[in-house]
């Protein structure tokens, strides 16, 4: 019988899915908006928005309890000083799922979770910017050769 087994298990070892729930998380925060499957999806929602929970009481604790939780501190503070300030006023249901269908290899059902009140910006984070001088440097090599 599985009395008072409160998680999923996701068909990993224990360590794995700690080491899955805090990349997801950081990555959450960082572009607030993943693609994942569904049940890794929902093993995520609570997670996270007791995250958002705890980044809103700003002490010395929380943020100590938010750095063990994501190992990450520019995930800490956007935490503590943006996501915080928005869902100031709102008690609870931070992230929302949302199906998206099933992928193609293994037919697994996807979703993607992402915060209520989403920066839209924050998707490209990561992407460099286009150079045009460095483009058009580009082409004329190409029309030369």
């Amino acid at each position: 019988m599985r009395h008072g087994m409160a998680n999923k298990k996701l068909n990993r070892t224990s360590e794995h899915r700690k080491a899955l729930l805090k990349n997801m998380l950081n990555s959450l925060i960082k572009y607030e908006q993943i693609t994942t499957t569904l049940p890794k999806a929902k093993f995520l929602k609570p997670q996270a928005d007791k995250i958002i929970t705890l980044g809103k009481k700003e002490t010395l604790l929380t943020t100590k309890m938010l750095m063990t939780k994501l190992q990450d501190i520019t995930s800490a503070r956007k935490v503590t000083k943006t996501l915080s300030k928005r869902y100031e006023k709102r008690n609870g249901g931070y992230t929302r799922i949302i199906k998206a269908g099933f992928r193609y290899g293994d037919n697994a059902p996807m979703a993607v979770i992402e915060f209520v009140d989403r920066d839209i910006e924050a998707k490209r984070v990561d992407r460099k910017k286009k150079d045009p001088a460095k483009d058009q440097n580009e082409e004329k090599k190409l029309a030369t050769a």
